[in-house]
Order: structure tokens, then C-alpha cells, then sequence
């Protein structure tokens, strides 16, 4: 039993750092676009 949970605290500790890998070497910049709506005050 304990040789499974160390097992599985590895696989944990790997995907942490493949995740946090991924997140600086990938390309997650998202795609920008202006935008503008006119808006219509009602000031008396």
C-alpha cells in the first residue's frame, strides 16, 4: 500500500511540474481584438 501511494505522489509531482512546464513554454497568449460600441447617454 505504501509503495502505491508513493508511486502516486511521483505521478502527482509530475504532472505539477508538466503543467507548470507547459505553461511557460507554450504558446497560451490569447488572441486580441478591439472593440468598440458606441453608447448613448440620456442626460437631461
Amino acid at each position: 500500500m505504501r509503495r502505491l501511494l508513493k508511486f502516486l505522489l511521483y505521478l502527482v509531482v509530475i504532472g505539477v511540474i508538466a503543467l507548470v512546464g507547459y505553461a511557460y513554454l507554450a504558446d497560451l497568449t490569447p488572441t486580441q481584438t478591439r472593440v468598440s460600441d458606441p453608447v448613448t447617454l440620456d442626460v437631461d
